[in-house]
């Protein structure tokens, strides 16, 4: 396990502190937990940005074969 020295707003650590003696949770898990969370939330978005431009590049591709299938379906 690493350490991490790290500088919270005072009203995020007042509602953590709050949030976690409701909870009965250690501090260092809850917040191990929220990085976590928010990781798998940035790389779920990394993905969505990357899948969006690749579909992009295709899309004008993908339209004029669409147009030249149609063309050969008229021709007949």
């Amino acid at each position: 396990m690493k350490t991490v020295s790290l500088k919270i707003d005072e009203s995020i650590f007042v509602e953590t502190e709050k949030i976690l003696a409701r909870m009965k949770k250690p501090r260092n898990r809850y917040i191990n937990e929220a990085i976590d969370y928010y990781n798998r939330l940035q790389r779920r978005l990394i993905i969505e940005k990357r899948l969006k431009e690749e579909s992009d590049l295709v899309n004008s591709d993908s339209m004029s074969v669409l147009k030249e299938f149609e063309e050969i379906d008229h021709v007949d």
